[in-house]
């Protein structure tokens, strides 16, 4: 069962809306439909999927373009499932041109999906980051893609500056807000910098930035109220739900191999209620 096109431009317009909240936007990321189904009915207002979560589940390595037609079929099967909106994790655009990033934001829209991670990172130890009129580029495709389709999808525009640590410490903001501001000119809806953590940084990168500011959930990021303090409006999950998920197996799999007991059943789910996801 597909999203109808109504139904799909309602929760466009639904996803959008919520970067305007006085709350922050906590987005969690899943990897497939349970996941995603757990997520909303926690009670969660929108969900996103983790290219690192797809590929792994499909036994395939993280990385541009390893899990591009899993994560489709997976944003398809999730958006259909779901009620809520769906933003979609699509790397660095699964295209080396315009052309194919197009392509791709195309079939990922008539998949179900209502929004997009885009990330300037690349898999080059020489040149960790393409260039920013190369992602300007993509970017300016993927709202292309949003006209033809004609579903208002949020372009949310990833900087790895701070997840890569691209250049000295104290240069690194200054060169996340350059890029920041040509991939707003080049389309993009939000700024996404995964890597900041210190309070301050935030408040400065907030400040700086005219547009919705989404980071990412770590051990040291700061707790949801102090970051709606700061003025973030979103904060994505990516991988760590699942990373957690396969730590909680492997601590199943140390008791049935240790004492032999079944402790991991005392919070397990019911059979009807998982059923009934």
């Amino acid at each position: 069962m597909s999203v109808s096109a109504e139904t799909q431009v309602a929760r466009a317009r639904r996803f959008r809306a919520l970067h305007q909240e006085e709350r922050v936007l906590v987005l969690p990321n899943a990897w497939d439909v349970i996941s995603a189904r757990v997520f909303e009915d926690a009670g969660f207002p929108a969900v996103g999927t983790t290219s690192f979560g797809i590929a792994r589940a499909h036994g395939l390595k993280d990385g541009q373009n390893a899990a591009r037609d899993c994560s489709l079929e997976t944003v398809r099967r999730v958006a259909a499932a779901l009620a809520v909106p769906l933003t979609a994790d699509l790397e660095a655009g699964y295209g080396d041109s315009a052309r194919e990033v197009e392509q791709a934001g195309r079939a990922f829209i008539e998949a179900g999906a209502v929004g997009f991670n885009i990330e300037d990172g690349q898999a080059s130890p020489s040149e960790p980051l393409t260039t920013a009129s190369q992602h300007c580029e993509r970017i300016a495709a993927l709202r292309q893609a949003c006209g033809a389709t004609g579903v208002p999808a949020f372009i949310n525009a990833r900087t790895d500056v701070f997840w890569l640590q691209v250049g000295p410490p104290q240069a690194r903001l200054e060169s996340a807000l350059r890029r920041a501001e040509a991939y707003l000119e080049a389309g993009a809806d939000g700024i996404f910098i995964p890597g900041l953590s210190d309070a301050a940084v935030i408040r400065d990168a907030v400040g700086a930035i005219e547009a919705p500011l989404n980071v990412l959930a770590g051990p040291r990021t700061p707790p949801v109220a102090v970051l709606r303090e700061l003025g973030v409006k979103r904060l994505s999950l990516g991988s760590g739900p699942m990373r957690a998920t396969l730590g909680r197996l492997r601590t199943i799999a140390a008791e049935l191999q240790g004492a032999g007991t079944y402790r991991y059943l005392d919070d397990a789910l019911a059979y009807e209620a998982a059923n009934a996801l």
